[in-house]
Order: C-alpha cells, then sequence, then structure tokens
C-alpha cells in the first residue's frame, strides 16, 4: 500500500511518492533523470536529455490557449541525503521511507527531499493532464543544484520559448522571492604531518545539534560542530597535551553541520583534565546556545590504550588556528533591506587526512565583491597555513527587478485566491533563477513553494494542506489570460 495514496492532489503526492522511491542525492540523479524521460515517453511529449541529467519536458498548449504566452516551470532533480546514524538506509541505492504524522510528510530517519522533489511532482502532475488550462509548458528539471547550480550552469535552453519562469525552490507558501544571493564553493587543502604517539585514545562526537540550511538559517545562531571541534581542541591545548588522530565533520559545504567526530591521544594522568575540561565545555555551550541550540552536546569514549599516528606540533596548531579564526557565520547584513543577510560563509566539511586538512566553505553575499572579498579572506589565510585554495560552482545573484509584468500577474492571482497580498522578498539562499535569467534574455521569474520545515536535515517534513493550496494556486497562473 502506498504511504499518500489517499491524499490529494492525488496526481501530485502519487508522482511525489514515486519520486521519493528513487535515490536521487547530489551527483546521483540517473534513475530519476531517465524516469522523467520515461514519463515523456509514455506521452509522446518532446523531451530533452543532456549529459548532466538535465531534463526539459514540453507541453503544448491546451484549447484556447495556443496565443498565451509560454511559461517554464522549473525545479531540481536532487536532495540533500543525510540520515539519522541508525538508519539502514543508502541512500545512493535506496528509496525513501515515508510516514504522515498530522499534516506532515516526512521520511524515517533520513531527509525528505521536498526540497525540490515536489517541484518535480507538480511538474509531472501538470504534463500528465490535459484537462488542466495551460499555455505551452516548458518543465526544465536540473541536476546538482544542491552542490553548487551546476546543472543549471550547464543547461541549454534554447529549446525553451517561454519568457516567465515560474520556481518551485522556495520553502514558504505566500511568500514571492524576487532576488537572491550569488554564492561559490571555496576548498582550503592544508599539508599535514604525523609523527607516532602512545597513550589513551578518547573518542569524541558531537550530539543534539540541529544543524540547517546554509542560506536560509545561518542568522539563526545555530551550533556549527566543526567550529565547536575547534573551539573544544583550543580550549583543551590551555589545560594538557594530546595528539589528534582522526577528525571529520559535516556533510555538505551548504548545510550548517550537525555533525563532527575525533579522535584524541592523551596520557593517562592527563584523562581526569580532559574529563573536567569536556565539564565545563558542555556546560558553557548550555549556557551560550540555551535558546538556538539546547540539546547541543560533545561526549566521549574511552577506547583505552593505544599506538597511532598523530599530527605533529606544527600540523595541530594550524589545525586548531583554521577551525577557529577561518571566517564564519554571518559577515554583514543588507542595510536596504533590514534583517536580510548580505554575505555569509558556513564551515560545511572537514576532513582531516593523514597528510592533508580539508576545509569546505560555501560562500553566499548578494554583492559581489563582498563575496570576492570573502574567498581572498580564506585564500589569504589558507597560503599562510602553507595551503592552497581550489574553488567551484560559482553563481551569480539573482537581483531583484523594479519592474515585472510576471510578478504583478501571479500577485494579481493570488489576491484572488486568498483575499491578500502575499509577501514578496530576495533571500539569501541561493537560487537557480539568476543563472537562469542569464541564459535567457529578458526572462521574468519569481519562486513561490509549499510550506516545507527543517529541509536539509533528518526533521525535514512537508505540509500536506500546503501543497494542496500551491498547486491550485500554479493552475490558476497558467489559467491567467
Amino acid at each position: 500500500m502506498k504511504v499518500l495514496q489517499n491524499l490529494e492532489p492525488a496526481s501530485v503526492f502519487r508522482f511525489f511518492e514515486e519520486i521519493c522511491g528513487i535515490p536521487h542525492t547530489s551527483f546521483h540523479e540517473k534513475q530519476l533523470s531517465d524516469y522523467c524521460v520515461a514519463f515523456a515517453k509514455e506521452r509522446n511529449l518532446y523531451y530533452e536529455q543532456d549529459q548532466l541529467g538535465n531534463v526539459i519536458i514540453i507541453g503544448e498548449a491546451t484549447e484556447g490557449y495556443e496565443d498565451v504566452e509560454p511559461i517554464i516551470l522549473q525545479g531540481h532533480l536532487d536532495m540533500v541525503g543525510d540520515k539519522a546514524p541508525d538508519c539502514a538506509i543508502d541512500l545512493e541505492k535506496d528509496g525513501l521511507r515515508l510516514g504522515i504524522d498530522g499534516d506532515w510528510i516526512y521520511a524515517e530517519g533520513t531527509t525528505l527531499g521536498g526540497d525540490d522533489g515536489i517541484a518535480v511532482a507538480y511538474g509531472l502532475a501538470l504534463l500528465d493532464d490535459p484537462s488542466i488550462p495551460r499555455p505551452r509548458l516548458e518543465v526544465v528539471l536540473t541536476v546538482s543544484e544542491e552542490v553548487g547550480l551546476i546543472g543549471a550552469s550547464g543547461i541549454d535552453l534554447s529549446c525553451c520559448k517561454a519568457k516567465r519562469l515560474l520556481n518551485v525552490d522556495s520553502e514558504e507558501e505566500g511568500i514571492f522571492t524576487v532576488g537572491c544571493a550569488g554564492g561559490i564553493r571555496v576548498q582550503s587543502d592544508i599539508p599535514m604531518k604525523r609523527v607516532p604517539k602512545s597513550g589513551i585514545c578518547l573518542d569524541f562526537k558531537f550530539q543534539g545539534i540541529l544543524g540547517g540550511h546554509s542560506g536560509i538559517e545561518i542568522n539563526n545562531g545555530l551550533a556549527n560542530a566543526n567550529v565547536l571541534t575547534g573551539r573544544f581542541l583550543m580550549a583543551l591545548k590551555q589545560v594538557c597535551d594530546f595528539g589528534v588522530i582522526t577528525l571529520n565533520g559535516g556533510v555538505k559545504e551548504n548545510v550548517i553541520p550537525k555533525d563532527a567526530g575525533f579522535s584524541l591521544l592523551v596520557s593517562q594522568a592527563d584523562l581526569a583534565i580532559v574529563e573536567k575540561e569536556l565539564s565545563d565545555f558542555n556546560a558553557e555551550m548550555k549556557t551560550e546556545y540555551a535558546a538556538a541550540d539546547p540539546n547541543a552536546v560533545l561526549i566521549m569514549a574511552n577506547a583505552g590504550a593505544s599506538d597511532a599516528y598523530v599530527l605533529d606540533t606544527d600540523s595541530k596548531e594550524k589545525l586548531i588556528t583554521a577551525l577557529n579564526l577561518m571566517p564564519n557565520g554571518v559577515q554583514a547584513m543588507c542595510i536596504d533591506l533590514p534583517g536580510l543577510v548580505e554575505t555569509s560563509l558556513n564551515m560545511g566539511v572537514v576532513n582531516l587526512g593523514n597528510e592533508n586538512l580539508q576545509l569546505c566553505f560555501s560562500v553566499r553575499s548578494s554583492v559581489a565583491t563582498a563575496k570576492a572579498y570573502i574567498v581572498n579572506k580564506l585564500v589569504q589565510f589558507t597560503e599562510f597555513l602553507g595551503g592552497k585554495v581550489s574553488t567551484s560552482g560559482e553563481y551569480p545573484a539573482w537581483p531583484l527587478a523594479r519592474e515585472s509584468k510576471f510578478r504583478e500577474q501571479c500577485i494579481e492571482v493570488y489576491k484572488e485566491l486568498y483575499g491578500s497580498d502575499p509577501q514578496v522578498v530576495t533571500i539569501h539562499a541561493g537560487l537557480e533563477c539568476g543563472i537562469l535569467s542569464e541564459k535567457i534574455p529578458g526572462l521574468d521569474c519569481i519562486s513561490i513553494g509549499p510550506n516545507l520545515k527543517e529541509i536539509h536535515t533528518i526533521k525535514e517534513r512537508a505540509s500536506i494542506s500546503s501543497v494542496a493550496r500551491v498547486w491550485e494556486f500554479i493552475k490558476a497562473v497558467l489559467a491567467y489570460k
């Protein structure tokens, strides 16, 4: 029995459940891309699938809408894949286990991928039903959005005729997004050296940290497990000697990391000192994060006597310095739009190898020069520590258009449906509209979406009633003449 089969709109939830049954984390979207192609073939719809896996499916106008300006409905195929430590699902091979709790759909032990599986479901449901009044509909589905908007950067839109684009990659109903920050991925690689050492091996890991989306929640004061690792090591260095064996934290550059683990080698004589420092550290975290991240805690397990290769003194100092002094979090707020973050970065991933420390950042800004400045700071700091920087996945900001005919049409439709005005905003998170606007001169865009909570985390959930309301809104926009 299908979990979502009794929900309305039935077609949207049917496609969404089928999508959730297909693995589609970033860089592993091929099965879902092929599924969309098979959908198009079965219905004799024009489609294009490129080497990246991007898919465009076109449905011609229904009767009476042949002369209405066409429209692009756009979303992305990939999802952020995260799971609970005890979850046995392999997100690169297995489908999700869906559940319903009141008005909410969730996935057991994993992210849900409502960001952006719901856009794919909307697009397929529209193309599947020729009775829905609409102009020519061009459904554009991109890959690898969550890891640098790679699909949008590489897609060829020459087959598209539309100058209007409805992006369905926002997470709050009733909010029209009309601009966003630009971004870039930055990777710092710093060489490390090791020496042999004997002692007691202590394994540490963070628990209870919420994590979150580094574009939407970067200003919410959430704990960053990678940064807290550096803070603990800096404090511990003041009271005893230790060797660093391993350190790994975070899953994606654009996700505020909730998990980090590390192993240290200490002397038997210093064990009590470490235990006290850990207790003091957790007490400090409980006070400082009482409101934003109240359950954050660092736990320790004694693995017994061990011989290991640990970082030498110089490498340990570089690691602690990098974790504590490299910039992280909000760097500047927008003066023109109070409450909006202008510039930020997120230390999303830290991996310590045998001979290398790798730190990966997601940098965002609505001001191109400010974004470049943050990148230059990371380069300067990394080179000071003897390392090198590489960048990838750069995408432009999507600037607010002073005039937008499509935006005004959507506002009019919204007011007719709900009797109130939508909220029109620009955001700090990255959207594909900026890149796609560069490919189609004069493209008029807005971004919408149903209520999705705690995206990019294992607590992600989608509102059933909101999905239904946004479905009605999308149909009304398509029917507008």
